[in-house]
């Protein structure tokens, strides 16, 4: 039986970042999208959407600290 012959190459870590970003980028303007069909006003929609994707909304300066995230190291604890 004959082998096929395939050339695969590792994908650069930017790549894969960049896909990563485009996949979020396309999941967030998604849900963007349902939200407002759903009446809410696409500037809140946006800041609930980033939220939750830990993303600064247009306008805000930091977004809020996750509470489950934990905000010491491992160094600290002890």
């Amino acid at each position: 039986m004959a082998q096929m012959a395939t050339s695969r190459r590792m994908a650069t870590l930017e790549e894969v970042l960049a896909a990563i970003e485009a996949a979020r980028d396309k999941v967030m303007a998604d849900e963007i999208k349902s939200l407002t069909k759903l009446g809410i006003p696409k500037a809140m929609a946006y800041q609930m959407i980033a939220s939750r994707f830990h993303q600064k909304a247009p306008g805000q300066e930091e977004a809020e600290p996750d509470p489950f995230e934990a905000t010491t190291g491992w160094d600290d604890i002890g």
